[in-house]
């Protein structure tokens, strides 16, 4: 993979807050990665911490299935839940209209607030809880009261008190060929083998939050697939061989 200016500056700020926890013995973290960044930054910290053992490397973005995470680098005496994060939770007026994703994220541009600063946006009928780094928590409850036209009321809460929605999916059973990850991604997008191999060789394509970049990487049952711009499936069960030598495949897609 060829690496941009960006990604070096990236590897090189992350290695250093890894030197930061070995020489303060203290925690340390990046800003909030996407997801080609962490799978780069993840590379870095296997080799870091194969050589440094007193220091554990975690990704941590508020809850479990966070898309939006950090690496958290720890000495043995913390957890990645010490993470200075706190939520915004955001409430629009009954009867408004109801904002999207793209809504909240756009107005946090528009205020001048930088990506790598926010988690996940998690979106409800009524608002949205925000994940956010500690250090802006004040100026946005000063500041953000707008998204668009729709006027905003929020509040700050610990990061315990997250509200999570409930993710809809549907079971999805299908044959392909072998597990190879251009067969999987095929059936688990709707995509003809082609245009899957073409989104892994560029680059669009996460196997358990790590970029893939091999058409042919084998793919087990319980792996997370993210497809960018698609959405996200996990191979729930790969069985035997049907009558015509394929494997007969369950695949959970969150829609």
């Amino acid at each position: 993979m060829d690496l941009t200016k960006e990604d070096k500056m990236l590897l090189a700020g992350a290695e250093d807050k890894f030197q930061q926890c070995c020489q303060q013995y203290r925690l340390t973290h990046t800003a909030f990665l996407d997801l080609r960044q962490r799978s780069l930054v993840e590379k870095l910290c296997q080799k870091l911490c194969r050589e440094t053992k007193d220091v554990r490397c975690v990704f941590y973005g508020g809850y479990e299935d966070a898309e939006r995470t950090m690496a958290v680098f720890l000495p043995d005496y913390a957890e990645a839940s010490d993470c200075p994060l706190s939520v915004i939770r955001i409430n629009t007026a009954p009867g408004g209209k109801m904002l999207s994703h793209r809504d909240y994220l756009g107005s946090l541009l528009g205020l001048g607030i930088k990506r790598e600063m926010t988690g996940d946006i998690l979106t409800t009928d009524h608002g949205a809880d925000i994940i956010i780094l500690n250090e802006i928590e004040d100026f946005l409850l000063l500041n953000y009261d707008k998204a668009g036209r729709t006027a905003l009321t929020l509040a700050a809460v610990p990061i315990g008190a997250l509200c999570i929605p409930e993710q809809k999916t549907v079971l999805r059973k299908d044959t392909v060929a072998s597990l190879r990850l251009d067969n999987v991604i095929a059936a688990a997008f709707s995509l003809s083998r082609a245009k899957a191999a073409e989104a892994i060789r560029s680059g669009s394509v996460f196997v358990n939050s790590m970029q893939a970049e091999k058409t042919d990487m084998q793919v087990a049952e319980g792996c997370k697939l993210v497809l960018r711009g698609k959405g996200k499936a996990y191979l729930r069960e790969a069985g035997g061989k049907t009558r015509k030598d394929r494997i007969a495949v369950v695949i959970e897609r969150y829609v």
